[in-house]
């Protein structure tokens, strides 16, 4: 039996977007058994795909070399004999762990002179390899060979028996039609879309008999109530009452989701819950959600995407233009191809 260690990503939605790469690695060898090495924050992610045995904690805060506390991670991982790792992130220090495992086969991308703590040090051909996940999933491949057909789009599993045991702990009543607002960004307000144009979208959804949440971290609680204060108090403001885990279990149960490029945003994707995801200063055509029901809304105004956290113009008008009528434009003719699915 293969066993396989993968060094993950930091950002939630880089991890759904490593899943690719795993169900790649499952496909060509069941038997294999793949452990994740990953951030705190980002665990209850992995732990929900079935690709993964186990998910191990790596303590370290960003940036953070610690070298004596990676060297005893490594040496701690070395019982569990793993025949290969593969380290996602481009940084020196994320490749430190597999070496000090003993792990016989190290492979990632050429990055920070790391070449000595990798056995297979690939060059990016970014050109080649626009999508980041195709990125992650190219390192499944044998040296040298193309990534070719589709990708497996990433998946969570979420039970029904979790659905209801959460929502009665929370007090919550399931609605017949539950739209759900991810209004976060964790990179920064230029990806975030106005929270009184969320608060306007709410008002208008309610109207139709829709019942709207609001999901995020407690980082994002005032952006919660100002969404709830401008949509008159219809929508519900659940940032910050949740962990990530149960986050995920609440968007699972979602008619519509509506969402910044951001790490929920992502799992929605992965839940398979019909989308309108709006980009402001970021691309999709870098970290798309990876789902056939998810619909992409983004203004072609000549600055974006910048890529900045905040607007370096001080218009913002990638997102300010975008206007709420637009986006329950798009929620309805998304709900009625997924009401109607062609036969």
């Amino acid at each position: 039996m293969t066993r396989i260690l993968v060094v993950a990503p930091s950002w939630v939605g880089d991890a759904l977007l490593s899943q690719p790469l795993l169900t790649l690695l499952k496909q060509r060898d069941p038997g294999s058994t793949i452990d994740v090495l990953g951030p705190g924050w980002a665990l209850p992610i992995f732990r929900r795909m079935p690709e993964v045995s186990e998910a191990i904690e790596s303590p370290f805060a960003h940036g953070e070399l610690a070298l004596r506390k990676r060297l005893q991670i490594g040496r701690n991982m070395r019982a569990r004999n793993y025949d290969r790792a593969y380290v996602l992130p481009n940084s020196f220090k994320s490749a430190l762990a597999p070496l000090f495992a003993r792990i016989p086969e190290r492979i990632g991308f050429v990055g920070e002179s790391r070449h000595l703590l990798l056995t297979d040090a690939r060059k990016l051909d970014a050109r080649a390899l626009p999508l980041m996940a195709q990125r992650f999933a190219y390192l499944a491949a044998p040296r040298g060979a193309a990534v070719e057909g589709a990708l497996p789009n990433p998946r969570l599993r979420v039970e029904s028996t979790e659905r209801n045991s959460l929502t009665a702990n929370l007090g919550l009543v399931s609605p017949s039609r539950l739209v759900c607002f991810c209004p976060g960004a964790e990179y920064g307000p230029a990806k975030r879309w106005p929270p009184q144009y969320f608060g306007e979208l709410a008002a208008a959804l309610a109207a139709e008999g829709n019942t709207v949440w609001i999901v995020g971290s407690s980082r994002e609680s005032d952006i919660g109530e100002a969404i709830r204060a401008s949509s008159a108090g219809v929508a519900l403001n659940l940032c910050g009452r949740t962990t990530l885990d149960q986050a995920v279990v609440l968007l699972s149960a979602a008619d519509m989701v509506v969402t910044n490029d951001s790490g929920l945003m992502h799992v929605a994707a992965a839940l398979d819950r019909p989308m309108v995801a709006l980009y402001g200063s970021s691309s999709p055509a870098f970290t798309p959600p990876l789902s056939a029901r998810a619909r992409i809304l983004k203004l072609d105004v000549p600055c974006s995407p910048c890529f900045k956290r905040v607007c370096p113009l001080g218009h913002f008008d990638c997102m300010m233009k975008l206007m709420p009528g637009r986006v329950l434009a798009e929620i309805h003719g998304l709900a009625e191809i997924h009401s109607h699915p062609a036969t």
